[in-house]
């Protein structure tokens, strides 16, 4: 699965190496990734001392009730906005007991939803001392984009470890 997304297994191997070595776990709240960081962390062996779970809050209404979204940021912003991502990132972090949060938000397309392009990412991260978001513009079909916002998070996230 991680060669389909055109993810190096060493790259998960080294963030989940980074959070091992610090005694750190991890957990995600993805939306258009719909847990494929999740799958991608976990197809490594030995994931399962530093990956605490994961939360595919794919509909708006789940952002808010599983991930702790607040309604009115959605309600204002719409699902797909940095705030978002971060506040998935949070809501990952506190729902799951995790020392990390990593949260998704996007549009994989091919059409617009609410008005974001397709190929827009949100990607959150909150950590012991770290709150971090990073937007991407992605290219291609949905596969490509969702894709993409796998290894963009990876790459982050291993920055961010570092």
């Amino acid at each position: 699965m991680i060669e389909a997304l055109g993810l190096p297994r060493e790259r998960v191997s080294s963030v989940l190496d980074a959070l091992r070595a610090r005694g750190w776990t991890v957990a995600t709240a993805e939306s258009l990734t719909a847990g494929l960081v999740s799958a991608a962390l976990t197809e490594v062996s030995g994931s399962s001392e530093v990956v605490a779970g994961g939360l595919v809050v794919y509909s708006t209404e789940l952002k808010s009730r599983l991930a702790g979204v607040d309604a009115e940021l959605l309600a204002e912003r719409g699902a797909v906005h940095p705030e978002v991502a971060e506040a998935l990132a949070v809501g990952a972090r506190w729902r799951c007991g995790a020392d990390w949060g990593v949260g998704l938000t996007g549009v994989a397309g091919p059409d617009p939803q609410d008005g974001v392009a397709p190929g827009t990412v949100h990607l959150g991260f909150a950590g012991p001392t770290t709150v971090a978001v990073r937007s991407v513009r992605l290219s291609g079909d949905r596969h490509a984009v969702r894709a993409g916002a796998v290894r963009a998070a990876m790459e982050h996230f291993r920055h961010l470890l570092r």
